[in-house]
């Protein structure tokens, strides 16, 4: 599997990154298939964060873990900092405790990449790379990131702590697809525009995107009658995204592969390095983002199918 390098760990980490948003231990048989299968097709990089399933899902990665003893072999991606009940938590307190909290649960002393879940932009930058750096320090943390926060944030961060000494944010986690979202999926996500991947291209800041693939919208799932689905509704339908999904068809025709796996492609030939977060399920959802994972798009490629 392709691989790119993230500044702060040793290891490559695989261009598809494997989601874990539904992992608990109720169906933690379900998690070894999907996390074993995953690993023998080249991938080793998990995502989770401290939210998802109140805790749940790092549980159920931790007990794999231990069981299989491939701590080493395997790259953690976890998030914290999320907001609560009470709104935003982008905090050293909160940090710590999220972070603490994860690692017991993963049954580590340490995760490869910390992101921070959301931004709090009425927080200093300078109060929350002091925080991650002395988990940092501690050797709790091997590289930081972030998720759902502007560049303009990102950039602002990345200067206070290279004029301090301290280690920056070297990889960023918004949402890249080539449906684009009419509105956040969630208050307050971010997705990756224009502007934004212009960004990404000057500072070669690698980008690793959640709902790569527009949460199945190239599936053929969906079509413009069809409005039983709420979300993919108010987010992914529009005449441009449905002209993006008849191109990637036409592509996909041409390439012999799928419209789903063209989309996956679009994520992985950009001109700066990038991961796709997937949420495959089975072997076969597996086996073809790994086949869309190994597609070469030319940039004409990219522009046609993006810019209608």
């Amino acid at each position: 599997m392709k691989t790119i390098s993230i500044k702060g760990i040793d290891k490559p980490v695989s261009a598809l990154v494997q989601g874990s948003d539904y992992f608990n231990p109720d169906v933690y048989e379900k998690v070894c298939t999907v996390l074993d299968r995953y690993l023998a097709i080249g991938g080793n990089t998990i995502d989770t964060a401290h939210v998802y399933g109140s805790g749940k899902s790092e549980l159920a990665i931790g007990q794999w873990l231990k069981e299989r003893n491939n701590r080493e072999e395997v790259i953690i991606l976890t998030k914290g900092a999320h907001h609560d009940e009470h709104g935003p938590r982008v905090n050293s307190e909160a940090i710590s405790k999220d972070l603490h909290e994860s690692l017991e649960r993963l049954g580590t002393d340490y995760v490869d990449l910390y992101a921070l879940h959301r931004d709090d932009e009425a927080v200093p930058v300078s109060d929350i790379i002091d925080a991650l750096n002395s988990h940092i320090k501690a050797g709790r943390i091997k590289a930081i990131g972030v998720s759902n926060w502007s560049v303009q944030r990102l950039q602002e961060a990345n200067e206070y702590a290279e004029s301090n000494g301290l280690v920056g944010f070297t990889f960023n986690s918004p949402n890249l697809s080539l449906a684009k979202a009419n509105e956040p999926f969630w208050p307050g996500c971010v997705s990756a525009d224009a502007a934004y991947c212009d960004w990404h291209q000057e500072n070669q800041i690698p980008l690793l995107s959640w709902s790569s693939q527009a949460r199945g919208f190239f599936t053929g799932r969906f079509s413009s009658e069809d409005k039983s689905n709420d979300d993919i509704v108010r987010v992914f339908y529009s005449d441009e995204n449905w002209e993006r999904l008849q191109r990637a068809e036409k592509l996909a025709q041409e390439k012999g592969v799928t419209a789903i796996q063209i989309a996956l492609a679009y994520v992985l030939n950009q001109p700066f390095p990038t991961c796709a977060l997937i949420g495959a399920q089975n072997e076969e959802e597996l086996l073809s983002c790994l086949e869309g994972s190994n597609l070469s798009l030319t940039p004409d490629e990219i522009n046609w199918l993006e810019n209608v």
